[in-house]
């Protein structure tokens, strides 16, 4: 008799978006814990306020870095840092549920380590163009530009799943298209400031890397510049 098949029902989520998840989850524990008095005593109810100064990226900094030509390692980190940082709990929280959903299903297709680059190089991305032109100067955090890099990478995915299919293709950019709908109608109810630039680079950035990170896909350009 063959022994009974142990396959789980539900797929595990991937090593790299647990451990991406976990950074953002452990956190912000701290910042509300110490919030509450649970954790650090009086000088914890400060800990958001001063990770965001100290890992939150800043365009003004950024500016005083290219006109100084200056590019200090303390300043450099805050291109990758700002993603674990975010302004509130709720802000996290659903940062944190998107990198779950998106992980997951690109890491279905991608390998770990793709997902990975393409989390950070979006969030890089997203910051260096909102630094270069947000008409504001706020301060970028949270994990928005690199889940973005991700939608872009799920885009990717189904604009290739539509041509093998022979359907329309542009029905692929409906989840962004959905996503600046649903920013545009908070900007206009709460008022908007420009981290909406970072966002739209950073899946800009994600749609383009997953030519080059998706299975095969070098493979398939060099077949398309080799026909042309």
């Amino acid at each position: 008799m063959s022994s009974p098949r142990s396959d789980s029902p539900v797929n595990p989520l991937p090593p790299v978006i647990v451990a991406l998840f976990l950074i953002v989850v452990g956190v912000e524990a701290m910042f509300t814990l110490g919030a509450r008095g649970v954790l650090g005593g009086p000088d914890a109810i400060g800990w958001r306020q001063i990770a965001i100064q100290d890992y939150g990226f800043n365009a003004e900094v950024f500016a005083w870095m290219r006109q100084q030509g200056l590019w200090p390692m303390e300043h450099l980190k805050r291109f990758v840092t700002y993603v674990f940082v975010h302004g509130s709990f709720t802000h996290a929280l659903i940062g944190g549920v998107m990198l779950l959903a998106l992980g997951k299903f690109v890491t279905g297709v991608f390998a770990q380590w793709a997902t990975l680059v393409l989390f950070i190089v979006s969030a890089v991305v997203g910051a260096l163009v909102f630094g270069l032109f947000a008409p504001e100067r706020p301060w970028l955090m949270g994990t928005f530009p690199g889940v973005y890099g991700l939608i872009g990478g799920f885009t990717y995915l189904m604009w290739l799943k539509l041509g093998q299919m022979g359907a329309r293709q542009y029905r692929a950019f409906t989840l962004i298209g959905l996503l600046m709908a649903l920013q545009l109608v908070f900007g206009l109810l709460f008022g908007a400031n420009s981290t909406w630039i970072a966002d739209v680079a950073g899946f800009a950035s994600g749609f383009v890397l997953s030519f080059f990170l998706a299975p095969g896909g070098w493979a398939r350009i060099r077949e398309r510049i080799r026909h042309r």
